[in-house]
């Protein structure tokens, strides 16, 4: 039985370290457009949505029931998908909030017509409320971990019911709440629902005061990544069955390791082609420098280019084609995992069923690693040799492929249902919003 609660009211009592944090925020919120114009030079923001950012967004809100969720990044937009392709088919309206220029056009390609993608305001009192007077939401909805002080108290102060989904905290953030302890119960408490990835997460919200539950990961609810089937003939064509090793978003200093590995790959495997997808596109160039001085062939995607016979190395720098070098792969290497960065999603190399190496690094997904690990659907590997070793072995050992592969299938589809888990929290306060006179 979920433990869903029934949303606060408008009146409860915030303790003095929010009511200052309000208050300094709002001395702050002048500074806002400098802050935005900062990070606009940086590259991190688009220069034809800052008033998003500010809450006053030019969109307007469509008739009927709407649910905002907030989602930060890609991993987390990836992970609401089939939330907002229910929402949806009820016909509701999904209001989905992110903070990054991946994520917006991540967004922008998988959402489903009639959903609204905005980006989430600045965590500013005077933001939030333009924000919340636009939307009107009739449910609020977090995904993982982002904690937004204002935002949270402005749509409690509503009545607003908010709840958490595939809700993530790591230790650390665990220990810095626990000295903020009536901030944070004044923050939780009000959740009209809280499902965490991991019981470890459920533990924590829980001692946050949060009605916390294990309710799973949404992110093995997600379909498998889509792919271009004309896209996946002409590569088959160009590759000609070579073997292929995928390196998925990888970040600085992975794709040198990747490069080790894939010179040691090939004192076995002579034909092999190694696929390179950053985590960031745009270091496409500088990755193909780096191919260059070790003596590679390299292409780029974003320059239209296509693996020949001589491609040692292509390097796919785009974004929302990953599912296509997946189904590519004959052994994926899952970035992220050999610098401090976390890791990357394992799931979606899962549901395609292929092989999975790793790093040491990955708090991001302990549990899932750790247990892939356990279950022999996935091999964690200490450096490029040991990298070039493993994938060796299994370019090599079709037996070990398809167990691993098999396992890997098992352990994704075990662990699904967090979507219908989420759903029967989240119908009923719908509905008793549609009742409500």
């Amino acid at each position: 039985m979920s433990r869903v609660v029934s949303p606060a009211s408008g009146a409860w009592r915030r303790p003095f370290s929010l009511l200052a944090y309000r208050a300094v925020s709002a001395l702050a919120s002048p500074a806002l457009p400098l802050l935005l114009r900062r990070r606009l030079a940086q590259g991190k923001e688009d220069p034809a949505r800052l008033n998003e950012r500010l809450g006053r967004p030019v969109t307007p809100r469509p008739p009927g029931r709407l649910v905002w969720i907030h989602a930060a990044s890609v991993g987390e937009t990836m992970a609401i998908l089939p939330l907002v392709a229910r929402l949806e088919a009820e016909g509701v309206t999904a209001l989905v909030t992110t903070g990054t220029l991946t994520s917006a056009q991540l967004a922008a390609e998988r959402l489903p017509q009639g959903s609204i993608h905005q980006f989430v305001p600045m965590d500013g009192p005077g933001a939030a409320r333009r924000f919340l007077d636009h939307w009107k939401p009739d449910l609020a909805v977090i995904c993982e971990s982002e904690i937004w002080p204002n935002l949270i108290m402005e749509t409690r102060s509503r009545g607003i019911p908010m709840g958490w989904v595939n809700a993530r905290m790591s230790a650390r953030s665990f220990a810095r709440w626990q000295r903020m302890p009536g901030a944070v119960r004044a923050l939780l408490g009000g959740l009209a629902f809280c499902f965490a990835q991991s019981a470890a997460d459920a533990e924590r919200f829980a001692a946050l005061g949060a009605p916390a539950e294990m309710g799973g990961n949404l992110k093995f609810d997600v379909p498998p990544l889509p792919l271009d089937q004309d896209d996946l003939e002409t590569l088959r064509q160009r590759i000609d069955n070579r073997p292929v090793l995928l390196a998925a978003s990888t970040h600085p200093d992975e794709e040198m390791t990747v490069l080790e590995a894939s010179a040691v790959i090939r004192d076995q495997v002579p034909e092999l082609l190694t696929i390179l997808v950053p985590r960031h596109p745009e270091r496409g160039a500088e990755i193909a420098e780096m191919a260059a001085r070790g003596g590679m062939r390299s292409l780029l995607r974003s320059a239209g280019q296509q693996p020949d016979d001589m491609t040692t190395v292509y390097i796919a720098d785009t974004l929302g084609e990953l599912g296509l070098f997946y189904a590519l792969a004959r052994v994926v290497f899952v970035g992220g995992t050999f610098v401090p960065v976390g890791g990357h999603n394992p799931i979606e190399p899962a549901k395609f069923g292929v092989p999975i190496l790793h790093g040491p690094l990955f708090s991001n997904f302990i549990e899932i690693y750790s247990e892939l690990d356990e279950k022999g659907a996935a091999i964690a590997v200490e450096d490029a040799r040991a990298l070039g070793r493993a994938a060796s072995r299994l370019m090599r050992d079709a037996e070990a492929r398809e167990a691993l592969g098999r396992q890997a299938r098992a352990f994704v589809a075990a662990h699904e249902g967090a979507l219908d888990r989420c759903w029967a929290a989240i119908m009923p306060l719908i509905a008793a919003k549609d009742r409500a006179p």
